[in-house]
């Protein structure tokens, strides 16, 4: 982790930019070069934005505005909110839902996505696959 206080006392209290770590993952487990992307996503209301799919390296981002209700194989649907963050490992996990959890507002996130270069950044997944997997789907809580 950096000490992000240290590196600005040159500047006086008043020019000292405020810097908040919102989340934090350890990437020791990636290997060798990788491609990366950023992007900018925002959702109409209801949308029920991308279908399931899968990335080929890990994923982290932060939303701006709205809602986000996000499913990762292996974990109950959740919804993170503006200024929050969604983090998923990538590989053979399948990520079912990034949809717009508001039905009369747009929400907005930015999210990073490392990549294994020479493959896709992203790859839907068939329905056949999902029905093989859906034991491995935990359902939303009460």
């Amino acid at each position: 982790m950096h000490d992000h206080d240290s590196i600005y006392d040159n500047l006086a209290p008043a020019q000292r930019p405020a810097v908040h770590v919102l989340s934090s993952v350890d990437l020791a487990a990636i290997d060798g070069a990788r491609d990366a992307m950023t992007i900018h996503v925002t959702l109409p209301p209801a949308s029920p934005g991308t279908r399931p799919h899968r990335h080929s390296g890990p994923a982290f981002g932060y939303v701006v505005e709205g809602e986000l209700l996000f499913e990762l194989e292996g974990e109950a649907p959740r919804v993170v909110k503006a200024g929050e963050t969604f983090w998923e490992p990538g590989g053979d996990v399948i990520h079912y839902q990034d949809a717009n959890n508001l039905a009369d507002e747009s929400t907005t996130f930015v999210v990073t996505m490392l990549c294994v270069p020479g493959e896709p950044m992203l790859t839907l997944v068939s329905e056949q696959e999902l029905s093989s997997r859906s034991a491995r789907r935990v359902p939303a809580s009460a």
